[in-house]
C-alpha cells in the first residue's frame, strides 16, 4: 500500500507531470514572470468555468478577502458579520483594515454560518457579511442575500475551500459558489482543491464598477502608472502559478469526483455509528470535499487522532480553538458558552486524509483503523 498522505500533491503532480512542466517552461522561456500572457489566460479560463464576469488574480486567498474589504470602501468601525467557526485569515483581514468582527455560530449540521444567527446580530454599524463555505459546501446563500439586501449589506463570500461547488436557488437556478454576494475570496494554497505550487489567489464579482476598483487596488492603488488616487497593495498572482493553475483547471471536475468518490467510502463505512457522525450535505448546495470531516460522540477524539497516527494515518483538527476564544482576538462582547455550535464542533471534529489520489486500498485501511478505535 502506498503511504497515505492528507495530501498527495506529489501524486497529484506525477499524473500531468509534463503538462505543468511544459506550462511552467513556456512561462520561463517568455520571461513574463509577472502580470505576462499566462496570469490573463487563467483569469479568462477561470471566468468561463465559474461563469463571473470578473476574476481578479491576486497574492492569496487572505488578500483576496482584504482587497474585496477595500474595493468596497469599508472604513474602520463598520461591523462585519462573520463566523466563529473558520481559519483566522476570515476575521484576520477584518481586524487589519479596522473593522469590527461580529461573530455568529454555525449549524451544526453542515458546519455553516447560520442565518438566523446573522440576522440577529445585525446592527446600525453592520456593513456586511462574510459567509463561510466551509470545507467544501457552499453555506446558505439564498437566505444570505435576502438578509442583505432587507439590510443594505454587501456579501463577500469565503470560497477558498469550495471552489466548484455549485448552489441551487428556491427557483431552480443554479450558480457557483463564490459568484453570489458582491464578491468573494479564493485562495489557491497548494493543498487547496485548486492549488498552485506557492502561494496564490483572487478575487471574483460580477459588479463591473466594482471589478475596476478591484484592480487598482492590487496594483498599488495605481489608475495610470505612477498616479496613486487609491490606497492600495502589492498584490499580484504571478504567471508561473498562474500557468499552473490552468493547467489543473482542466482537470478540477475529474478532482471533485476523486473526492466524492473517496467521501461517498467513507458515508458507507461509517453510517448510522453511533459514536461517528458523518458530513451532512445541505440540499441546496453541492459538496466538494476540501475536507472529509466526522463529529466524535462518547469518545476521545485526541486519542483517536493519536491511535491513527500510530498506524501512519495522517488525521487534522480544524478548527480547535473558536475565533471567539483565540488569545488575539479576545473580545468582551464574546465569552466561552456564547456560541455553543462552535465550541462542541471545535472539541470533536476530525478530519480524514482527504485527495485525489486516494485508491480503495487506503481508504479501507483508513476506515478499519477508525471503527477499531470506535468500537473499544
Amino acid at each position: 500500500m502506498n503511504e497515505i498522505r492528507m495530501v498527495d500533491l506529489k501524486g497529484q503532480y506525477d499524473k500531468i507531470k509534463s503538462e505543468i512542466d511544459s506550462a511552467i517552461h513556456q512561462v520561463i522561456d517568455s520571461t513574463a514572470f509577472i502580470n505576462g500572457p499566462a496570469v490573463q489566460d487563467f483569469q479568462k479560463a477561470l471566468e468561463e468555468y465559474l461563469g463571473v464576469k470578473h476574476v481578479i488574480p491576486c497574492a492569496n486567498g487572505t488578500a483576496a478577502l482584504q482587497v474585496a474589504m477595500m474595493g468596497l470602501h469599508m472604513q474602520p468601525g463598520d461591523e462585519v458579520i462573520t463566523t466563529s467557526f473558520t481559519f483566522i485569515a476570515t476575521a484576520e483581514v477584518i481586524a487589519l483594515l479596522g473593522l469590527t468582527p461580529v461573530l455568529v455560530d454555525v449549524d451544526p449540521d453542515t458546519f455553516n454560518i447560520d442565518p438566523e444567527a446573522i440576522r440577529k446580530a445585525i446592527t446600525p454599524k453592520t456593513k456586511a457579511i462574510v459567509p463561510v463555505h466551509l470545507f467544501g459546501q457552499a453555506a446558505d446563500m439564498e437566505a444570505i442575500m435576502q438578509i442583505a439586501q432587507e439590510h443594505n449589506l454587501y456579501v463577500i463570500e469565503d470560497t477558498c475551500q469550495a471552489i466548484g461547488a455549485k448552489f441551487t436557488f428556491s427557483d431552480g437556478t443554479t450558480r457557483q459558489a463564490g459568484t453570489i454576494g458582491h464578491a468573494s475570496g479564493m485562495s489557491f494554497f497548494p493543498s487547496k482543491n485548486l492549488g498552485c505550487y506557492g502561494d496564490g489567489g483572487a478575487i471574483f464579482t460580477n459588479d463591473d464598477t466594482l471589478a475596476q476598483q478591484l484592480r487598482v487596488v492590487v496594483n498599488h492603488g495605481m489608475v495610470v502608472r505612477y498616479y496613486h488616487d487609491y490606497v492600495g497593495v502589492n498584490s499580484r498572482l504571478d504567471s508561473i502559478q498562474a500557468a499552473v493553475l490552468k493547467v489543473k483547471l482542466g482537470y478540477l471536475d475529474q478532482y471533485i469526483k476523486a473526492r466524492r468518490k473517496a467521501a461517498a467510502f467513507y458515508d458507507k463505512a461509517f453510517a448510522n455509528h453511533p459514536k461517528l457522525k458523518t458530513r451532512v450535505t445541505a440540499p441546496f448546495t453541492t459538496h466538494v470535499y476540501h475536507q472529509y470531516t466526522l463529529v466524535t460522540k462518547d469518545m476521545d477524539r485526541d486519542a483517536l487522532q493519536k491511535f491513527l497516527a500510530s498506524k501512519n494515518i495522517p488525521a487534522m483538527i480544524y478548527y480547535p480553538v473558536p475565533m471567539h476564544m483565540q488569545k488575539a482576538y479576545q473580545d468582551p462582547r464574546y465569552k466561552e458558552g456564547d456560541f455553543p455550535v462552535t465550541e462542541h464542533l471545535s472539541k470533536h471534529v476530525i478530519s480524514l486524509p482527504m485527495h485525489t489520489e486516494l485508491d480503495e486500498e487506503q481508504l479501507k485501511y483508513i476506515t478499519d483503523a477508525v471503527l477499531e478505535f470506535a468500537n473499544r
